[in-house]
C-alpha cells in the first residue's frame, strides 16, 4: 500500500530531511514534544491508577472486581498496541500517539460518567479504554528512535522513558484534590481523578498533534526510500501486521530485544504485583509499602538516562545481559528476604534497575534491528506481547504465592531470566 498524503502538513512529514545537521535539530526537537507528551499523559496514568481500583470497590463492592478492572486497563493496552502501531505505520507517529491519548481521554470520560451513573459495567469499559493511553505511552519511546543516530538512539530513548517518572509520581498525588472535585461535580469521590486523566490525555493529544513536525516516522521511511533510490516521493508501507514475526524471527538481533522486552516485563510484574501484599501480611506499615513502590518506581524510570548513555557506550546487548543478571540478584534478595524488610525493599530496587537495562537496551536493539518500513509493527507486536504477559504475570503470582509462597515467587520469576540471557549471550557471541 501506498500512504497518499491528506494535506500540505502530511506532504511536508514525509518529504525526507537530508543534511545531518537538519536531521539532528529534528530529531532534539522530536525528543522534547515527546517528553513533553509524555509528561502530561503519565499524569493521566498515574492518577488513574492511584484511584480506579478503589472507585471500582466502592460500586461493586469486590475487591475481586477492583482487581479485574487494573487487570482490565492492561488488556487494553495489549489489544490497542497493534492498532495503534498500525495507524502510526500508515499516518505516521502524531497520528497514532494522538489516537491512543484521545481514546484514553473517552476512556475517562466513560468512566466519570458511568460512576456517576452508578453503572459499573461502563466504568470496567472506560478502564479498558484508557489501556490506549498505556500503548500510545509505551510506543512514545520508540518513536524518539526513529531519527536517532546510533550513537545516541538508546540516549533519546531513555529521555522519554524517564519522562514517565514525573506522571508516576504526580499523578497518584491528585487523589485529594480529585476527591474534591468528586464532591463538586456530585460523582463519587474517587472518580475525581478521572477529570485530571481526561485532560491530561487531551493535552498530550494535543501536543504531538500541534508540536511533532514533521512526523519521525514518515520521515524516516521517506529517508529510507530516497537512499534507495525511490523517486516517486512517497513513502510505501505493508498494509497487514502478519508480517511482524516473521520480521522478528530472521532477525537474530531483533528476536534478542523482544525476548529481553518480553520475559523481563514478565519477572517485574509478578514479583511487584505481589510484593505489598507480603509486606502487609508481616506487618509492614503502608508507609514502608508505599516507600517500597517509590523505589521501585524510581528503579524502572529515574535512573533510564544512565541506562542509555550506558547502553549507548558498551552496546545493548551487554546492557540486556547486565539487566538479566540484576534480575537474578533481585528475586534472590527478595525471594531469601523472610522477615527482613529492607532486603525486600532492596530487591524492589534491583527489580526496578534490571527492568530498565532490558527496556531501554530491548526496546533500542529492536527498534534499530528492523526497516523503518516494518518498524511500527513490529514494535506494535513487542508492546501487545508486554502487556499481555504483564497481564498473566500479574494474574498468575497470587496463586503461585499461595502454592510456594512469596520465595517461591521470585525463584519462578528468575527462572524467566534465562531465555533472554541465552538468547542475548548466544547473540552478542555469534556476532563477535
Amino acid at each position: 500500500m501506498t500512504a497518499v498524503p491528506e494535506s500540505a502538513s502530511d506532504s511536508a512529514d514525509i518529504s525526507g530531511i537530508s543534511p545531518a545537521g537538519e536531521r539532528a535539530a529534528v530529531q532534539r526537537h522530536t525528543v522534547r514534544v515527546l517528553m513533553s507528551a509524555q509528561v502530561a499523559a503519565g499524569i493521566g496514568m498515574g492518577s488513574m491508577i492511584s484511584s480506579g481500583g478503589i472507585l471500582i470497590e466502592r460500586l461493586t463492592g469486590s475487591e475481586a472486581v477492583a482487581g479485574f478492572g487494573t487487570t482490565l486497563t492492561t488488556l487494553g493496552a495489549a489489544l490497542l498496541s497493534v492498532p495503534l502501531a498500525t495507524l502510526s505505520r500508515a499516518r505516521g507517529r502524531r497520528a497514532g500517539l494522538g489516537t491512543g491519548w484521545l481514546v484514553a481521554a473517552a476512556g475517562a470520560l466513560t468512566v466519570l460518567l458511568a460512576a456517576g451513573a452508578d453503572l459499573p459495567p461502563l466504568v470496567l469499559l472506560g478502564m479498558l479504554l484508557i489501556g490506549a493511553g498505556t500503548a500510545s505511552n509505551l510506543q512514545s519511546r520508540y518513536a524518539a528512535t526513529d531519527l536517532a543516530a546510533p550513537r545516541t538512539r538508546a540516549r533519546a530513548l531513555s529521555l522519554v522513558v524517564w519522562s514517565t517518572t514525573v506522571g508516576s509520581v504526580l499523578g497518584p498525588n491528585l487523589s485529594g484534590p480529585g476527591a474534591v472535585l468528586g464532591r463538586a461535580l456530585g460523582v463519587p469521590e474517587a472518580a475525581g481523578t478521572f477529570v485530571f486523566s481526561l485532560v491530561a490525555f487531551c493535552t498530550g493529544a494535543a501536543i504531538v498533534h500541534v508540536r511533532l513536525r514533521p512526523d519521525p516516522l514518515l520521515t524516516a521511511v521517506q529517508d529510507a526510500a530516497n537512499a534507495a533510490g525511490d523517486v516517486t516521493g512517497r513513502a510505501r508501507f505493508r498494509t497487514r501486521m502478519s508480517g511482524a514475526l516473521r520480521h522478528v524471527s530472521a532477525s537474530p538481533s531483533a528476536l534478542t530485544g523482544l525476548t529481553a522486552l518480553v520475559l523481563g516485563h514478565a519477572v517485574m510484574v509478578s514479583v511487584m504485583t505481589m510484593t505489598p501484599i507480603h509486606l502487609a501480611h508481616h506487618g509492614a506499615s503502608l508507609s514502608l509499602v508505599g516507600l517500597t513502590i517509590s523505589l521501585h518506581i524510581a528503579g524502572m524510570y529515574g535512573l533510564s538516562p544512565l541506562v542509555g548513555r550506558l547502553t549507548d557506550r558498551i552496546g545493548r546487548v551487554p546492557v540486556i545481559l547486565l539487566g538479566q543478571v540484576v534480575y537474578v540478584a533481585a528475586t534472590l534478595l527478595a525471594g531469601t528476604a523472610g522477615n527482613r524488610r529492607w532486603a525486600i525493599t532492596a530487591g524492589l530496587l534491583l527489580l526496578g534497575i534490571g527492568w530498565s537495562c532490558a527496556t531501554v537496551a530491548g526496546s533500542t536493539l529492536l527498534g534499530e534491528s528492523v526497516d523503518a518500513e516494518h518498524r511500527a509493527e513490529v514494535q506494535g507486536l513487542s508492546d501487545t506481547l508486554m502487556n499481555l504477559v504483564g497481564a498473566a504475570g500479574g494474574a498468575l503470582s497470587g496463586g503461585l504465592v499461595a502454592a510456594a509462597g512469596y520465595g517461591g515467587l521470585n525463584a519462578a520469576a528468575a527462572l524467566l531470566v534465562a531465555p533472554a540471557g541465552f538468547c542475548a549471550l548466544y547473540f552478542g557471541l555469534r556476532r563477535r
